[in-house]
């Protein structure tokens, strides 16, 4: 696992001494989770929650008008009714 990279595309200044220290979790982590797909959930049912709550629903109302000309206003740049922001992601 290359943990620069990760480190760059979270945004995370990292040393090559972090890095060295944080890979090796990384990948114990990594395998952890990985081991658990091995595990047998045949029998098991699905859970959304673990508690058997149930969840208060409001009335499906629209409550807000078209704000979009507000919200949109203090953008830097936007076109087309979409935000418009700086690619992160190099090399794709």
């Amino acid at each position: 696992m290359d943990v620069k990279q990760v480190a760059e595309l979270a945004r995370i200044r990292l040393t090559d001494e972090e890095a060295a220290e944080i890979g090796p979790q990384m990948e114990n982590i990594i395998g952890y989770v990985e081991s658990m797909n091995s595990l047998d959930t045949g029998d098991t049912p699905p859970t959304a929650h673990p508690h058997d709550a149930a969840m208060p629903l409001r009335p499906d109302a629209a409550t807000n008008s078209n704000r979009r000309d507000e919200l949109l206003a203090p953008a830097p740049n936007v076109e087309s009714g979409l935000y418009i922001v700086p690619k992160v992601i190099e090399g794709q």
